[in-house]
């Protein structure tokens, strides 16, 4: 990990807010929060999905106005109605979901809505120089004139900091950074994010990732159900304490995982590719097998064909080429209902494109996709009844905070709408499980739930496919791990003989494994382990 650079902090803070309340109907999000950070320091804002920390920034940085309460800024009263009045007062927002247009450049990007010009005419040139200068500031080589759709999501994360240093920012916020990254990427960000506090800059940013908050934070705050429960001195504290603080009770943090008994083949499937609509390979020959009681894992940075080869699976997109075996049946291509018929469930990577439809109530989602089922439906009428009762059990099973079942999906936190689709796929007791990012935004205590319970479903004898972004959860869940890198296989792993980074390089694509090794590891054929 990168050197940590401690600061001498100042004996007043830059920033203090007290007493900020934020009420949505239905939710109070910020209850009455007293929250400060110090100049020059790295100062982190952890807690559960829906605990109020991204709510509070958003209004730290304009975006909602607060109820009630104060905001001082260098212990002087200040007004923070929109963004462009936090930049006045130096903050600026990297937001989790990049905010950059992948057509054009670098410069455009970065200087859109702050272009320099003289006597009306823009000065793009100058733009270009002032990037440079900023982009070495921080140790970062960049080409001013690179469309951004050609860059890799680590130094989109970089250009996103830039745009935010362009127009002078003293406070950043940065929302989750390291979700989509690498561990060389998130390695590099750290060394960025140093070289700024050594500048003097001043930093908050919100993360779910208690090793980030120990390796880079100075200070942390954690907030509860819209309140915080406290700020802590690096030093002075540890994970363990951390997420107990966050969730409110004892949390492990470790995933208990047996030795794998295995059973027979579930699924084998045979060079499959995914062309898209240009004829361009996204998915490019991939073979693998998943046999009873195995967790079968894939590593990528997002974007690396990952998606493509999930929707093919479950029938939400069709394979170009290629062959898919379930226990012997044929479901090359099948439809979704065909594919749920087998016993296939599918936690989809985007809740709300994919996973549910925010307008339906919450029983309608958990039903969703399973609705014809006999469990539901007598065919000519849905059993209604049954369809409440199995979403009462789930919501309390599962600690969906909604306060109906019959409430929207889109009133719900992101988190508990994620847990509402966990519930739905694990509820049906699949034989296999397609799992794409399953812990994505929820909280500590929620991530230990579902990892217990996908390690429940793998001890029943239960096959899971899993991809996810953390690798922390991939080692930790899966007995075999590939690692995709544009649309194919670049190595195979034992997950106890292997490092995140290890799979780190695999995931640039600068090593590979012998093709036709990959191939036997990935179905499965060798009667050693290499």
């Amino acid at each position: 990990m990168a050197e940590n650079t401690r600061s001498e902090k100042a004996p007043d803070p830059l920033i203090r807010m007290e007493g900020i309340t934020k009420r949505f109907p239905g939710v109070l999000a910020s209850d009455s929060v007293d929250f400060s950070v110090q100049e020059g320091e790295i100062h982190a804002l952890v807690g559960e999905n829906g605990a109020g920390k991204t709510t509070l920034m958003k209004i730290l940085y304009g975006i909602y106005s607060k109820d009630t309460g104060q905001i001082y800024f260098e212990d002087e009263p200040v007004d923070i109605e929109d963004p462009k009045a936090a930049n006045e007062f130096g903050i600026g927002m990297v937001h989790q979901h990049f905010m950059l247009v992948p057509p054009l450049s670098v410069v455009d990007n970065i200087t859109l809505g702050s272009e320099i010009a003289h006597r009306g005419i823009l000065d793009r040139e100058e733009g270009k120089k002032r990037i440079q200068e900023l982009a070495s500031d921080i140790g970062f080589d960049i080409d001013p004139e690179a469309r951004i759709e050609e860059l890799s999501v680590g130094v989109r994360q970089r250009i996103e900091i830039l745009k935010v240093l362009f127009r002078e920012a003293e406070v950043l916020i940065l929302d989750e950074p390291t979700a989509v990254l690498t561990p060389q990427e998130v390695e590099s960000l750290y060394e960025i994010l140093n070289n700024l506090q050594e500048q003097g800059k001043t930093i908050i940013f919100i993360t779910h990732k208690l090793n980030e908050v120990m390796d880079l934070a100075d200070r942390v705050t954690v907030m509860r159900d819209g309140k915080e429960v406290g700020t802590k001195e690096i030093e002075n504290t540890s994970k363990k304490e951390l997420a107990n603080m966050m969730v409110g009770r004892e949390v492990l943090l470790r995933v208990e995982k047996k030795e794998a008994e295995l059973g027979e083949e579930l699924i084998r499937t045979e060079n499959l590719t995914v062309t898209n609509d240009e004829g361009k390979e996204i998915v490019n020959d991939i073979s693998f097998s998943i046999q009873e009681g195995e967790v079968f894992g894939i590593a990528g940075v997002q974007g690396n064909g990952q998606t493509e080869l999930i929707e093919a699976l479950t029938g939400i997109d069709e394979f170009s080429s290629g062959t898919v075996e379930v226990q012997e049946s044929d479901l090359t291509n099948a439809d979704g209902r065909e594919i749920r018929e087998e016993g296939i469930g599918h936690i989809p990577e985007d809740r709300l494109d994919r996973g549910m439809i925010t307008d339906f109530t919450v029983t309608e989602n958990f039903v969703l996709g399973y609705h014809t089922f006999e469990r539901y439906s007598n065919r000519l009428f849905l059993k209604l009844r049954e369809m409440d009762a199995h979403a009462e059990e789930a919501v309390e099973e599962f600690d969906i905070k909604t306060p109906s079942i019959k409430t929207l999906a889109e009133s719900l936190s992101g988190g508990n709408q994620q847990k509402l689709i966990v519930a739905r796929e694990l509820s049906q007791q699949p034989k296999l499980l397609v799992a794409a990012q399953p812990t994505r935004g929820i909280d500590v205590g929620a991530i230990e739930f579902v990892h217990e319970r996908l390690m429940e479903e793998r001890a029943r004898g239960k096959g899971l496919l899993l991809v996810s972004s953390e690798l922390d959860e991939i080692i930790s869940l899966s007995d075999r791990i590939a690692v995709i890198y544009e649309g194919e296989f670049t190595g195979i792993f034992d997950a106890d003989e292997t490092s995140k980074e290890e799979l780190g390089v695999y995931m640039t694509g600068s090593k590979r494994q012998d093709e036709e090794k990959v191939r036997r590891k990935a179905l499965n054929q060798v009667s050693l382990r290499e």
